[in-house]
């Protein structure tokens, strides 16, 4: 669903672009400060981005990399698991998420498996004491396997799924509703 409301916005944004640049030769659509381009997002990432990928997911992500974690956080002095992914879904998708990561697979997702993950995705891990199978722990899935998160330890930061601790960890994916 929200496919299609991205591939809407990005139609309505191009005609409102080709509109405005239309009009008069002095005016110049201008990009949000700050935003970067896929080169730039690349050398961030540490992986090739191209114009294909949702460069507003990458940018935004990037402006929260290395803020650090705080349990209940939703700013930029720390932030935990699903603060993040909410304030991202929220800012590049207009789709208010459940504030846990349970409570997101539970009410927001249906489960994806791992081989069908597709970017904006949702990914859900089991870190610590609690029920087995119920996520603690969530983050957004990038592509080629890669997912930005927030690490206790290293704050927000872009992991591999098939690192050993998150392969261990691993619940499901989640597409949102």
């Amino acid at each position: 669903m929200f496919e299609k409301r991205f591939l809407f916005s990005g139609l309505f944004f191009f005609f409102v672009a080709l509109f405005l640049s239309s009009c008069s030769s002095k005016q110049q659509v201008t990009l949000p400060p700050n935003f970067k381009g896929p080169k730039e997002l690349g050398r961030i990432y540490g992986m090739r981005i191209t114009p294909d990928d949702n460069i507003y997911l990458y940018n935004a992500g990037a402006h929260w990399i290395g803020t650090p974690h705080r349990l209940g956080g939703m700013n930029r002095r720390g932030v935990d698991c699903s603060g993040f992914v909410n304030i991202l879904y929220q800012d590049i998708y207009g789709i208010k998420l459940a504030r846990s990561s349970a409570e997101m697979l539970k009410k927001n997702c249906r489960k994806v498996s791992r081989g069908k993950l597709r970017e904006g995705d949702l990914v859900f891990f089991q870190t610590g004491r609690g029920k087995k199978k119920t996520p603690n722990h969530v983050g957004i899935y990038l592509k080629n396997g890669r997912f930005i998160h927030v690490s206790t330890s290293r704050g927000v930061m872009v992991s591999s799924l098939s690192e050993p601790y998150y392969m261990r960890t691993w619940i499901t994916g989640g597409r949102v509703k």
